[in-house]
């Protein structure tokens, strides 16, 4: 007999997507929607207005307790003794013994005594184990609450573009006095909106501009039709991964996981290997090093389109393409590469696409922020 097959998980937004007329695909095990008609119409309306993503998936997990600081030094590869000041926001990596990267989360400071997480959808439930375990390793007494399921449960939706904030404020105007002058990778918690308690986090993975809020699942739907009513486009994941690539961010799962080193992955500027601070991996990394670099390709022959796992062959040996795509803002065939040390910004190199060699030129990332093309 057959086994059936494992139902698809959804999020709060999922009837919402359904009724839109959204393409709706399997997303590591949830049903996402890929895009609500035209894809490329969704990647531009980010780039020159404003589009919303329901990532809703990707899980809030909130640490709690006296310790959660010092557990915090040790869980995770950046230092958040560089959060000081309610509100502020941490990206990092989680790593394992040998340095492989776990995760990679932002990190939320409110108080001394509560940190809030947002980690990846297909890793929230390893993440977590992982997490209870250091917690009882090190007798840090921290209490780890996912907020995934039940009446406490959140959904979070990514509103983004040049026009995001002044959209957001339309239908949250008790945020703007307290987001107004808020700068990147700040967040801030109000309490008394017409859809309950948000928090409203100057963040993003698109390039541009924008915000990522969290809020009660119950509200979402409708928190989600009022942005649609101030001219807010809906966009799935397609726009998604060509807007992050185009802005030089990694997907975990792709650039990096937990056989890569994340000095390899280009997120050197995450881990902190400064300070006296120990945390796991820390030694590895330090034994290990860098061993390759992470760089920008665009594709300068027609014939081809760059994707994930092509080799790319260089005066220094060989390498691969991890993350791969066309770019609508620059009508170029773009990607992101692992390369070995000796390649430098500018040098020609050549992709292997179905058994033709392809000339390409090593870019330092990103190619496009805040609407500007930086890479040509």
């Amino acid at each position: 007999m057959t086994q059936a097959a494992t139902p698809l998980k959804t999020t709060p937004l999922n009837d919402v997507h359904r009724a839109a007329g959204a393409k709706m695909v399997d997303f590591g095990g949830w049903d996402m929607p890929v895009n609500y008609g035209s894809q490329i119409e969704e990647h531009h309306a980010v780039r020159n207005a404003c589009g919303m993503f329901d990532v809703s998936h990707m899980c809030v997990v909130d640490l709690q307790g006296e310790q959660v600081r010092s557990f915090l030094r040790g869980l995770v590869a950046n230092n958040v003794d560089k959060l000081q000041v309610a509100g502020k926001a941490l990206y990092s990596c989680m790593l394992k013994e040998d340095g492989g990267v776990i995760d990679d989360l932002i990190i939320y400071f409110f108080n001394e005594n509560w940190f809030r997480l947002v980690v990846n959808a297909g890793t929230a439930e390893k993440d977590v184990a992982w997490m209870q375990a250091r917690n009882v390793a090190t007798n840090a007494g921290v209490t780890i609450t996912p907020r995934r399921e039940g009446a406490n449960a959140f959904a979070l939706v990514a509103v983004q573009g040049p026009q995001a904030r002044a959209k957001v404020w339309q239908v949250l105007p008790e945020t703007q006095s307290l987001s107004a002058e808020m700068k990147p990778f700040n967040a801030v918690i109000v309490a008394n909106t017409k859809f309950g308690e948000v928090m409203v986090a100057r963040t993003g993975y698109t390039g541009e501009d924008g915000f990522e809020i969290a809020l009660r699942a119950s509200q979402v739907a409708a928190f989600w039709r009022a942005l649609e009513a101030v001219g807010v486009k809906p966009a799935g994941l397609g726009a998604r991964d060509t807007l992050r690539l185009e802005a030089g961010m990694n997907l975990y799962g792709q650039d990096m996981d937990e056989s890569i080193n994340p000095l390899n992955a280009g997120l050197a500027w995450t881990i902190d290997l400064v300070s006296e601070r120990d945390f796991v991996g820390k030694t590895a990394l330090q034994t290990a090093g860098q061993t390759q670099q992470f760089f920008g390709l665009i594709l300068r022959e027609k014939g081809g389109i760059l994707r994930a796992h092509q080799k790319v062959e260089t005066s220094h040996g060989d390498g691969e393409i991890t993350s791969g795509t066309f770019s609508p803002t620059m009508q170029q065939a773009i990607a992101f590469a692992r390369l070995p040390m000796g390649v430098q910004i500018g040098d020609t190199v050549q992709v292997i696409i179905r058994d033709k060699s392809l000339a390409a030129t090593v870019v330092k990332l990103p190619f496009v922020r805040n609407g500007k093309i930086l890479a040509a």
